[in-house]
C-alpha cells in the first residue's frame, strides 16, 4: 500500500483546471491502487504562513529558548514535513500565477524544505533524503509556456525536488486555458491524455 500526499494550491475552487485535473488524478489513482490511502492538503483553504523570523527561531533555538509564537511555527512545520515524509506520492497541483507557482505553493515548500530533514549539507554540497519518492505535478497555465524562458513553474520545481532528494518528476500542463476554442480544448485533452499513462 502506497500513500499519496496532494497538495492543492489554486486560490479558485469552482472553475479551477488544477482541481479538475487533481480529482482526475485521484478517480483514476483509486481505481488502480484502491488500497492505497490519499491525503490532501489544500493550501487556499488553509494556507501556511510565509517564512518569517518566527519559523526560523523555531527550527533554530533550543527548546527552553523558543517563545510560544516560535514553538507554534515549529510545530506546523513538523507536522507538514512529516506528511511528505510519510508519503510515497507526491502531487502538487499548480495554476500558474505570474510565470511561476502560487506563493501559498511556495510557502509549503519552505516549511519542507530543511536541512537536516529533508536535505542536508555533506562535503560534497546538499544531499537529498527523500530519495526513492515520486512526483506528480499537475499545471494549469493561461498561455503556451512549456519549454520557453517564460516557464519559471517547472524549472523551479525540478530544482527543489531534486534537492530533497525526489528526481522521479512527471510534469503534465494544461495550456493555453485562457485562448478560448481550440487551444483550450486541446491543452485539457493533452493533459487528460497523460494522466490516464499515470496510474
Amino acid at each position: 500500500m502506497s500513500r499519496v500526499l496532494i497538495i492543492e494550491s489554486s486560490a479558485r475552487q469552482q472553475d479551477s483546471v488544477s482541481r479538475q485535473l487533481t480529482q482526475t488524478f485521484i478517480s483514476q489513482w483509486q481505481t488502480a491502487h484502491p488500497n492505497d490511502s490519499i491525503t490532501v492538503r489544500d493550501l487556499a483553504v488553509n494556507p501556511v504562513p510565509h517564512l518569517d523570523i518566527n519559523l526560523l527561531g523555531g527550527w533554530m533555538k533550543p527548546a527552553e529558548q523558543r517563545n510560544d509564537l516560535e514553538q507554534v511555527s515549529l510545530e506546523r512545520s513538523n507536522q507538514l514535513t512529516d506528511e511528505l515524509l510519510a508519503a510515497d506520492v507526491l502531487v502538487m497541483a499548480a495554476p500558474m500565477y505570474n510565470f511561476a507557482i502560487p506563493s501559498t505553493l511556495k510557502a509549503w515548500l519552505d516549511h519542507v524544505l530543511r536541512a537536516g530533514v529533508t536535505f542536508k549539507y555533506t562535503d560534497t554540497g546538499p544531499q537529498g533524503l527523500l530519495s526513492g519518492k515520486r512526483a506528480y505535478v499537475l499545471t494549469a497555465r493561461g498561455g503556451i509556456y512549456a519549454g520557453s524562458t517564460a516557464d519559471h513553474q517547472e524549472p523551479y520545481l525540478r530544482q527543489v525536488m531534486a534537492f530533497i532528494g525526489i528526481h522521479d518528476v512527471t510534469f503534465i500542463h494544461a495550456e493555453g486555458m485562457n485562448l478560448g476554442g481550440d487551444f483550450q480544448e486541446k491543452g485539457l485533452s493533452q493533459a487528460n491524455a497523460k494522466l490516464s499513462l499515470v496510474a
